[in-house]
C-alpha cells in the first residue's frame, strides 16, 4: 500500500469544490500548504484529517467507536492530544514493538506519539491504522467513499465482495481462514476434505464453497492449491438485519459443536447466571468488549495458523430492558 499516495487523494477528495487555498485557511493557514499535501511533498499531522472531517461536518461517534475512544465523540474541535487519545485506543494493550512495526517507525517515535509529545505525519497514521486494525478501508470510509480513492478503490471492493459472500454463505470466511493453515499452505496440492476437516463441513459444502469464492474472485488455484486473494478484516456490523443473522448463525454452530459428542476436549462452553447494578452491568459489558479486542491482538500477533476458531461471546441481560 502506497500510504503517501493515498493520503494525498484522501485530502484532495476532503477538499471537494474548494480551492487548495481556502481549504489550507479553513484549516488554519496562512499559505496554500493543500497544494504540496496533494502532490505528495510534504504531508500534514494526524489532525488535519481530523479537522478537516469537523469542516466536512463528519460525526465523531463513528471515529470514536473506531478507536475504543468514548471520549472523543464530543469533540467539536481536534487537537494533538486527541489525536494521541485516538492512537492509543488503536493501540489497546500492543506492545510498542507491534504498534511500530505497523507504522514503519521505531518505538521510540510511537511512544511519543502515544504520549502526545507528536504526531504522526497522515501516511504514517494510515499506516498504522492499517498494521493495527486492519480495516484501512472502513477507517478511510469514515471520512469518504473509498472507491472514490484509485488507491483503494480495488481493495475497497474485495472487501465488498467478501462481506456479501460472508452474509450470503457464512461458511465461506471459515474455508478462506481454513486456506491459511500451515499445513494446507505446505502441502503439494489441494485434497479434497482437508478443508472440509479443518473446519467441520462436508466435502460438499467445501467445494461448493471454494467454487463460490472463486467465482467471486477472492481466491484463486496456484500451484495446484487455492491461495486467498486477501483476506481481510471485516465489519458486518453495515447491514444490522443481515449481521444479526450472521451471528445467529454462529451462535447456533456453536450450539450444534456443543450437542456434538466428539466435539474437541479443549473447546470452551461456559454459562453463569448472577446479578449485579445496573452500573456494573456496563463494566462488565466494557470488559467483555475489552477482552475481544484483546483476543483480536492475540490472533493479529500470532505467528503460525494452525487451527480455525470459533469465538462466540454472550452478555444478555435476561429482563431484555
Amino acid at each position: 500500500m502506497d500510504y503517501e499516495l493515498l493520503g494525498s487523494e484522501l485530502l484532495r477528495h476532503m477538499r471537494g469544490e474548494r480551492s487548495q487555498t481556502a481549504f489550507a485557511r479553513r484549516l488554519g493557514y496562512r499559505a496554500n500548504v493543500a497544494y504540496g499535501w496533494e502532490g505528495g511533498r510534504r504531508f500534514p499531522p494526524a489532525q488535519v484529517l481530523f479537522r478537516a472531517a469537523v469542516l466536512n461536518r463528519v460525526p465523531f461517534a463513528p471515529i470514536a467507536q473506531f478507536a475504543r475512544s468514548p471520549q472523543l465523540a464530543s469533540k467539536r474541535a481536534w487537537a494533538p492530544v486527541d489525536s494521541a487519545a485516538f492512537l492509543r485506543g488503536l493501540a489497546g494493550e500492543a506492545v510498542l514493538a507491534v504498534s511500530a512495526k505497523a507504522a514503519r517507525v521505531d518505538r521510540t517515535t510511537v511512544a511519543r506519539w502515544l504520549r502526545g509529545d507528536t504526531e504522526p505525519r497522515l501516511p504514517q497514521l494510515l499506516a498504522f491504522v492499517d498494521g493495527v486494525t486492519h480495516r484501512l478501508v472502513e477507517f478511510v470510509g469514515l471520512f469518504v467513499d473509498p472507491e472514490a480513492l484509485p488507491t483503494l478503490r480495488g481493495l475497497s471492493r474485495e472487501l465488498s465482495a467478501q462481506r456479501r459472500i460472508a452474509y450470503d454463505l457464512p461458511w465461506s470466511h471459515a474455508v478462506l481462514r481454513a486456506l491459511e493453515l500451515e499445513g494446507y499452505r505446505r502441502a503439494p496440492a489441494h485434497v479434497p476434505g482437508v478443508i472440509a476437516d479443518a473446519v467441520g463441513i462436508t466435502v460438499a459444502e467445501e467445494v461448493r464453497l471454494l467454487e463460490a469464492l472463486s467465482d467471486a474472485g477472492l481466491i484463486r488455484r496456484r500451484r495446484k492449491k487455492w491461495s486467498p486473494s486477501q483476506v481481510l478484516t471485516l465489519d458486518t456490523r453495515t447491514d444490522p438485519k443481515r449481521d444479526r443473522r450472521l451471528k445467529e448463525h454462529w451462535a447456533e454452530v456453536g450450539l450444534s459443536r456443543l450437542r456434538h459428542a466428539t466435539a474437541p476436549t479443549d473447546a470452551l462452553h461456559s454459562y453463569n447466571l448472577f446479578t449485579v447494578s445496573r452500573a456494573d452491568f456496563t463494566r462488565l459489558r466494557e470488559l467483555h468488549l475489552e477482552y475481544y479486542e484483546r483476543v483480536r491482538r492475540i490472533v493479529a500477533e500470532s505467528n503460525v495458523a494452525e487451527r480455525v476458531v470459533l469465538l462466540n461471546q454472550q452478555l444478555i441481560p435476561l429482563d431484555g430492558a
